[in-house]
């Protein structure tokens, strides 16, 4: 492909979607208290940066996007009381990984209130008591709602604004099928909901760019967005910020980067807002690194991981080469403090991060699970997975290593408790390998667990029980791989670190069965001090008499029921089901849906206040006991 049309390829994603009309100055902060921090550079010229796009860009982002099918990185303040409920109220909070950092999701309460994000609105309900219940106002969102925070009076918003462009044809390209790319925009909305049955907005901020994540650490809201950069006609798409004052486009010398150059480039802009401070204006740094993929985020620091290929990649439209090299992911370091954002270094290890459970800072240490991906040396051309836990030092070094563990398997979920952590890979069986990181130099492997099954979530139940969320599998007849089945939930025992065991385990329908767990964890809510785990789950079950000569181990049930599982769960008793909450009004809905299922009336979320288990879908909230699940009211939304 031509320079010139390598340039419109890449640049159409970065056009500016709102319209060059707004102007004015905007009102936000930029932080440069840290110029010559170690590592990291600042642009001098706006051709500076140009030359520097011109020589890194080659074929990077159309590689990227070819990689894994879709553009990278599209798509609490945890309130122990407030005023709005007395002290002796207990209620849940956003299942989170780090105490005390908060995560953005579609349901939030407040020991009062809960705020849920449903069908294209934000709806405020008065919850408890929960015999009083009611819908106090809603908010219509402009559009894809990636998640809100509460806290205190205020309510904050976070809407992906999508946009498509075709990509440029010339010459004989022209027969070619017309491809759209995505733009996108991340709006910020901060409403003062001290009446919540009259929200009203007061701040609003736009960043161009692709929403990655965010985290809430007392009333400080972080967010990374990122934008491809590109050049588009010789000039550079620069990303803007807007309020309601206008916008600001970022400068040239305003932009970070580091050298050497990650492959894909993208403007990866960190957004800090005070939420709680309307005088306080907003601040942000802006880095020219590879794409985001995965966040991390302590009670002091950001980590901000990107995986790329050590070694250029190659494309012609679709097809893909892969130059020798490695998959290698890099971890970019900053010390958060308030609005204050300073960036400290940058690590290096190989393979790639799974999800945001496979990192972690303990004692100043940085810790990280990934997996590797290496070609086998007898000439096959194939290639076999590895996995690894590296510890890195308070500059990013890495001082410890622990590698190979599992060959021939992936990590299908990780958990940093302290000095300990637990991984599952996967390929025919499930190992549960407990990591010793006493000894940060020297990382171990304490203990090991073979079952059938894997785990895709690990959550920690008091100090020696583990719990994991995952499927119970079946081992092929024939070939090296297994079969995955129902939902399975398993309890851990791993006080004896060096010989695990698995005390307790409920299997939930058959093949087909899932629940969104197994991708997010704040769809899972345990309230420790009863010992009761609620989770959405989707049932699929298998009629035996559809087959007469025994049921193979790759089929499919049909879905027969979806709603909320009521477990309990203990050393002493394992894991048993208290009952089952569904809010589907007409059994025929889910017995017709085939071999896809979704009804606005799919439970998504739970939470209890005090004594009260509250299970929200888009369609109705229901009160009950969470001790004899008795229901106590409903409220259709």
């Amino acid at each position: 492909m031509k320079k010139g049309k390598k340039a419109a390829l890449f640049t159409i994603l970065t056009l500016a979607v709102l319209t060059a009309s707004l102007i004015g100055a905007l009102k936000i902060r930029v932080i440069f208290e840290h110029e010559h921090e170690e590592g990291i550079r600042r642009f001098e010229s706006y051709q500076q940066l140009k030359q520097f796009l011109k020589s890194h860009q080659a074929d990077a982002y159309w590689a990227d996007i070819l990689l894994d099918g879709s553009i990278r990185g599209g798509f609490s303040l945890t309130l122990e009381s407030t005023a709005l409920s007395p002290a002796d109220i207990h209620y849940s909070t956003t299942n989170v990984q780090v105490e005390g950092v908060d995560e953005a999701d579609i349901v939030k309460t407040d020991g009062k209130f809960i705020y849920t994000i449903s069908e294209g609105k934000v709806l405020l309900i008065d919850a408890y008591p929960s015999d009083s219940m009611a819908l106090l106002s809603t908010i219509s969102l402009e559009g894809h709602p990636s998640g809100m925070f509460v806290a205190g009076n205020r309510l904050v918003l976070l809407e992906q604004i999508f946009m498509t462009r075709p990509i440029p044809r010339e010459g004989d390209e022209t027969f070619l099928p017309e491809i759209m790319l995505w733009m996108g925009n991340l709006s910020v909305k901060v409403y003062d909901i001290s009446d919540r049955s009259d929200p009203h907005l007061i701040r609003n901020y736009s960043i161009n760019g692709f929403y990655s994540d965010s985290r809430m650490l007392e009333s400080f809201l972080y967010i990374v967005v990122g934008e491809p950069a590109m050049i588009y006609e010789e000039n550079i798409i620069l990303p803007r910020i807007y309020d309601c004052d206008g916008f600001k486009e970022i400068d040239a010398t305003d932009i970070y980067y580091y050298e050497p150059s990650e492959g894909c480039q993208s403007f990866n802009t960190v957004f800090a807002l005070n939420v709680l401070d309307e005088n306080a204006e907003p601040s942000y740094k802006t880095f020219l690194m590879a794409s985001s993929d995965v966040l991390f985020m302590s009670q002091d620091n950001l980590y901000i991981a990107q995986t790329f290929w050590s070694k250029a990649m190659e494309s012609n439209w679709g097809a893909l080469v892969m130059s020798e090299g490695e998959e290698v992911t890099a971890i970019h370091k900053m010390h958060l403090d308030g609005l204050d954002i300073e960036y400290v270094a940058r690590g290096e290890v190989p393979g790639h991060v799974l999800n945001q459970f496979s990192m972690d800072e303990f004692n100043g240490f940085f810790r990280i699970a990934t997996t590797s991906i290496s070609e086998l040396s007898d000439g096959s051309g194939r290639f076999i997975e590895s996995n690894n836990i590296y510890v890195l030092d308070t500059e990013m070094n890495t001082v410890g290593a622990l590698e190979d563990i599992a060959p021939g398997e992936r990590i299908h979920s990780a958990r940093f408790l302290g000095e300990k952590c637990y991984v599952v890979t996967f390929k025919k069986v499930d190992p549960l390998f407990i990591v010793d990181l006493s000894s940060p130099s020297d990382p171990k492997i304490l203990g090991r667990l073979k079952i059938p099954g894997y785990s895709d979530y690990l959550h920690p139940f008091g100090e020696d029980l583990l719990i994991g969320i995952g499927k119970e599998t079946i081992e092929a007849e024939e070939g090296d791989f297994a079969w995955y089945q129902g939902l399975k939930i398993s309890l851990f025992d791993v006080e004896e670190l060096d010989d695990p065991k698995e005390i307790s385990k409920l299997v939930i329908g058959d093949r087909g069965t899932d629940s969104p767990v197994l991708r997010d964890h704040k769809a899972f809510l345990l309230d420790v001090e009863r010992g009761i785990l609620v989770m959405p789950v989707l049932v699929a079950e298998i009629d035996s008499s559809d087959y007469p000569n025994g049921v193979p181990a790759n089929a499919y049930g049909e879905y027969v029921w979806q709603g909320a599982y009521i477990l309990k769960v203990s050393a002493e008793e394992g894991i048993r089901v208290l009952g089952r909450i569904t809010h589907l009004k007409d059994e025929g809905e889910i017995l017709k849906a085939g071999y896809y299922f979704d009804s606005r009336n799919s439970i998504k979320r739970a939470i209890y206040i005090d004594n009260v288990l509250y299970t929200i879908s888009d369609g109705c909230i229901k009160a009950n006991d969470i001790l004899t699940l008795q229901e106590l009211n409903s409220l259709d939304l």
